[in-house]
């Protein structure tokens, strides 16, 4: 079955779950936790905790506006809709960038996983092959996409309970050849809160974007069997699933190993997740879950190569791309946005062979920044959509955001304040020095493509 846009209706409700939690647990939470660790220490527990809140009202607010409109590009639609066409223009252009650049630094992050086995391996060696891996899972029917990343986030999923599980039992009465931990470790070194609040606001930067997916379901909404059943459902449970196991698996991770461990410096060479197993005395169970992380980055890749490609195929649709980078296979993969998406890939490849430490970091450093850009104007596009249906008359969306407009107001503030922060984070200053000129050129991009349709909506009127 097919919907308006020529796109397929493939996906199942319990594919859009796990595409969901596939999406959203990535090297956010397995690599990218030691960052925020290392600014806060114990107390990026609560770091979570807030920033869970946030996911949860954007997800909310998300499947609020996608199950009045399931269409292709999702929130940006939506925001040409309710917030005007410069507004789609750029969320949707955003986007695509961003989570291109977060391809790659989920394929980056696969290669440091591998050298835990092979630690003198060329990082861009197993980035290339990853590369090809999630290329080829992308070209490939949207049905067999669904049911590949199902079982890849199932993976992952089941072995965050085991480590849970695990976590427990080490922490509470031990596991043979380690002693139980206790909950020491939560308050030595420092304390709670080692660095204060300055140090917990700067690790919730690092936080949020461990949660950067939680949109993927209002991107699956044109090739779902039963968009209006299946979003709110997939959202609901993405979004409760996504926070429990973030809070309890970070929790375990900070009460089995000293923080000051775990952050290893604010460098980026290891999971503190394997550093977990390891230090505790379980080398075949650290690299098990080494397995697993890598899994989970191959997994989160192939979810985002899936929505930049359809995020670029909206763009087409829309006009402001490339008419070519909209046309569909014969099995309703646009693989023109595809190829065009897999620039990630090989700025990954390209980084890993320059610049094996900071390859990471440097991307991102550029993701978040835009990633915070596009969660606020999915807020306001809310407020706009909400506004907009009440003065029309029309009746209110089946799925509504608790405490709207409250709850998205300090959601809003809540993010303006992180991406403030990113200022006095020295390796992530940069991304405003590429952030802004970024959306200087998208404005001017835009004004350039309305004025050319607008020219061609002219000539093609009839004299």
């Amino acid at each position: 079955m097919e919907n308006e846009s020529g796109l397929h209706r493939g996906l199942r409700g319990r594919q859009l779950t796990m595409i969901g939690l596939g999406g959203a647990i990535g090297t956010g939470l397995f690599l990218g936790s030691s960052l925020a660790i290392s600014q806060a220490g114990p107390a990026t527990i609560i770091a979570y905790i807030a920033c869970a809140a946030v996911a949860l009202v954007i997800g909310w607010a998300l499947a609020e506006m996608v199950v009045v409109h399931p269409q292709a590009g999702a929130f940006g639609i939506i925001a040409h809709r309710y917030l005007g066409p410069w507004s789609g223009f750029v969320v949707r252009w955003t986007y695509w960038t961003v989570q291109v650049i977060a391809i790659g630094g989920e394929v980056i992050a696969g290669g440091i996983y591998v050298r835990f086995w092979w630690p003198s391996l060329p990082l861009w060696v197993p980035v290339v092959v990853f590369s090809a891996v999630v290329l080829i899972t992308n070209a490939v029917a949207v049905r067999v996409f669904g049911e590949v990343e199902y079982w890849f986030s199932m993976i992952k999923v089941a072995a965050i309970v085991v480590f849970i599980l695990l976590g427990i039992l080490l922490i509470t009465v031990g596991l043979p050849g380690a002693e139980a931990t206790g909950t020491a470790h939560l308050t030595a070194h420092g304390g709670f809160l080692p660095n204060g609040i300055n140090g917990l606001s700067l690790a919730i930067v690092f936080v949020l974007f461990s949660y950067v997916g939680v949109e993927v379901v209002s991107v699956t909404a044109a090739e779902s069997e039963n968009p209006a059943r299946d979003i709110p459902r997939a959202a609901r449970r993405m979004v409760t699933r996504l926070a429990l196991f973030y809070i309890v698996a970070i929790t375990i991770v900070l009460t089995v190993v000293p923080w000051t461990t775990t952050a290893q410096g604010g460098a980026v060479t290891e999971s503190p997740f394997v550093r977990v197993f390891s230090a505790a005395g379980i080398p075949a169970a650290a690299t098990i879950m080494n397995f697993v992380v890598l899994t989970a980055a191959l997994s989160s890749a192939n979810t985002n190569l899936y929505l930049t490609t359809r995020m670029m195929h909206s763009l087409a649709t829309g006009g402001y791309a490339p008419a070519w980078t909209g046309r569909l296979s014969g099995s309703g993969v646009p693989r023109n946005a595809l190829a065009l998406s897999a620039l990630g890939l090989a700025l990954a490849a390209s980084l890993s062979a320059a610049s094996e430490s900071e390859a990471y970091l440097a991307l991102f450093g550029v993701s978040v920044f835009g990633a915070l850009v596009v969660w606020l104007l999915i807020l306001a596009t809310h407020w706009a959509f909400r506004r907009t249906r009440r003065i029309q008359g029309l009746p209110p969306s089946p799925v509504q955001l608790w405490g709207a407009p409250v709850t998205s107001l300090l959601a809003m503030l809540f993010l303006a304040g992180a991406l403030v922060s990113t200022l006095f984070i020295a390796p992530l200053r940069p991304a405003w020095w590429a952030g802004v000129p970024f959306f200087a050129i998208l404005s001017i991009a835009y004004w350039m493509t309305s004025r050319r349709s607008k020219a061609l909506a002219s000539a093609e009127k009839p004299i």
